[in-house]
């Protein structure tokens, strides 16, 4: 009875340590996929900065305020 026991014991032990790791290889994903959206979201808001500012010296040129 008892090595029948042990036996579960072990395995509950097996499982729990198998889903540890599967939901640390989760979050791992989680935040790799975070990190790549906010450098996406940084780089949008670069680029759209770079166009705004060029509109503004395209203004600047057009109206001889750039002078």
């Amino acid at each position: 009875m008892a090595d029948n026991t042990q036996k579960m014991s072990y395995n509950a032990g097996v499982a729990k340590g198998q889903a540890q790791e599967k939901a640390s290889g989760m979050m791992d994903k989680a935040n790799n996929a975070a990190q790549s959206a906010k450098e996406s979201v940084q780089s949008a808001g670069q680029t759209v900065q770079a166009s705004a500012q060029g509109a503004v010296e395209a203004v600047k040129n057009a109206t001889g305020m750039n002078k």
